[in-house]
């Protein structure tokens, strides 16, 4: 596409025409018939709350599918037909040192998970959010179909590995496209939303499961429910290509008219609405600023940089947010559902059942948090969840330590328990906020490597969970429990809150803490911070100076 006359030249100092000049001389600028006719052009077929609908329902079909891949193989792992094809899977007396190479099989799919994440390091921003989701996708449906027609242990590791690596792609890319394609005053609970459906898709998974259990006859016990997923794959995969790419990557990539048209869109608005132009400039300055008081490196390198951005410290942040979402022990319940019921002195069938019934009610409490996230805000449900989870793992200790039939009864019903604290406080928490703590110039960079972080620490729980609960049997809830509680301090002192403010706000709380010397959470959590795209957050960005002029003095980022 050809630029329009509004296309930022830089001048000498790195700052591009367009930011120095005032809203009003801008407004002039972008009216001409030439970008009029530029903007209507890339207008997307959807708009309004269409297109946030349609935008919702594709992200959430890639949840759908990360879930239920997820939570398929909960059940197949003692399912009769997979054991008889994967004797390596089945843990007794006679085998003990099968729990390993079960947890293995089941584990190995989290490290092409992370490889997809850390692949995102440089397909991401290069590909776009839109053909990046395609091809996650691709990938996921090729090892859904190697996993499918697996004959031997082998066949199926390496399957998981490729699904794995698609899923990687998608996690890392879906909550970035999501977040920046939705309004401030909503974006939580549009997210949310994706997390509601990742618990939908464990219990569609967990039922299907169960479903196919009775044929005990064939291999399609297990083959069906892992087949499955390709339609998920498919659907996300058509409904992309009607959706419009995210608004700040076609800034970033100097695509100004097609950027303002799909604002516009999402919106409802036509593009000289000041509040479609308050966003629009609050994204243009946002990459203004940060390609005038960056570095010169690229944007994985300026993921390791500070000063006024805060680049490094919001990154770690996505990072640490996702490690402790997978340290709270939820995927030793995700992924060991029916084992753990098992475990409990419950037969084969009732384990199931249960099971199924654990991930409904893991679903129907992931709602909840939808209504409150853009209410309650980030902090509060991350320190609610995190407190729960913490007395739930005592109780768990404590019961298992005493087992008896009455306590094990007790035990089932707090399993149902934990995975309602962690749905309410964790389960969408860490896909949101991520995406919403950092610049748009690392986001790509930045998200792929919280996302690497939630499967590297994924994995390590799931390979060590059957291991551990042969040899430390009810310690195992100790250690969770110790865990969680460490998560408490660290989210009170050093966890800014993101609710109700756009994506580029975020950029002003750091800068103005840094600019101010206090502690970002600080500065979240005041009401007199300006909005970005404002004369005043221009300031604090140090795109401006007192009297208005653009700055010429600003120092480089430093290296963290």
């Amino acid at each position: 596409m050809s630029r329009s006359s509004f296309s930022p030249h830089a001048s000498d100092d790195g700052v591009s025409t367009t930011s120095r000049r005032s809203k009003s001389e801008t407004s002039v600028a972008i009216e001409s018939p030439a970008f009029e006719a530029e903007v209507a052009a890339a207008a997307p077929a959807l708009s309004g709350a269409a297109l946030t609908a349609a935008i919702a329902f594709v992200a959430g079909t890639g949840f759908t599918l990360f879930g239920y891949d997820q939570g398929v193989m909960s059940a197949l792992l003692t399912a009769k037909q997979f054991e008889d094809v994967f004797p390596q899977v089945i843990v007794d007396n006679a085998h003990p040192n099968h729990a390993t190479l079960q947890s293995f099989v089941v584990a190995i799919y989290e490290i092409g998970c992370l490889i997809g994440a850390l692949s995102n390091l440089w397909v991401g921003d290069w590909l776009g959010r839109r053909r990046t989701i395609v091809l996650g996708g691709i990938i996921m449906i090729i090892g859904a179909i190697l996993q499918t027609t697996s004959f031997s242990y082998a066949q199926l590791v390496v399957a998981r590995i490729i699904t794995g690596l698609g899923n990687g792609l998608n996690t890392s890319t879906v909550p970035s496209y999501h977040a920046e394609c939705s309004p401030a005053a909503r974006r939580g609970s549009l997210i949310m939303i994706e997390g509601s459906l990742i618990t939908f898709g464990i219990m569609i998974s967990y039922w299907i499961d169960f479903a196919f259990f009775w044929i005990s006859g064939s291999s399609a016990q297990w083959r069906v429910p892992i087949a499955l997923q390709i339609v998920l794959a498919i659907i996300m995969i058509i409904g992309i290509f009607f959706l419009p790419e995210s608004p700040r990557w076609l800034a970033k990539h100097g695509r100004n008219a097609e950027a303002l048209a799909v604002i516009s869109a999402l919106d409802g608005k036509p593009y000289t609405d000041p509040d479609v132009q308050q966003t629009y400039h609050g994204i243009r300055e946002a990459i203004a600023a940060e390609a005038h008081f960056g570095s010169d490196a690229s944007p994985l390198r300026e993921v390791f940089t500070n000063g006024r951005s805060q680049n490094f410290r919001r990154a770690f942040l996505g990072v640490v947010v996702q490690c402790f979402q997978q340290i709270t022990g939820i995927n030793l319940i995700t992924y060991y559902a029916t084992l753990l019921f098992e475990r409990l002195g419950i037969d084969d069938v009732k384990s199931r059942i249960i099971a199924a019934a654990n991930g409904t009610e893991y679903f129907l409490a992931s709602l909840i948090a939808i209504f409150l996230i853009d209410r309650v805000g980030r902090r509060p449900l991350m320190l609610f969840g995190a407190v729960g989870q913490t007395i739930t793992m005592v109780l768990l200790a404590v019961l298992g330590s005493i087992d008896t039939s009455g306590t094990q009864l007790a035990s089932a019903v707090l399993l149902f328990v934990f995975n309602s604290f962690f749905a309410v406080g964790w389960l969408g928490m860490t896909w949101l906020y991520p995406a919403e703590i950092v610049g748009l110039r690392i986001r790509a960079p930045a998200n792929a490597f919280s996302t690497a972080s939630n499967w590297t620490f994924n994995f390590m729980v799931v390979m060590v969970t059957g291991p551990s609960f042969n040899n430390i049997s009810w310690g195992t809830y100790i250690v969770f429990a110790a865990l969680n509680a460490f998560i408490i301090p660290v989210v009170y002192f050093f966890f800014p809150e993101t609710a109700g403010r756009s994506l580029e706000d975020m950029d002003v709380v750091f800068a103005l803490a840094y600019n101010e010397g206090v502690s970002p959470v600080k500065v979240s959590l005041r009401k007199d911070v300006p909005p970005a795209g404002s004369p005043e957050a221009d300031e604090i960005l140090g795109i401006t100076g007192r009297d208005g002029s653009v700055r010429e003095d600003a120092p480089r980022e430093k290296e963290a």
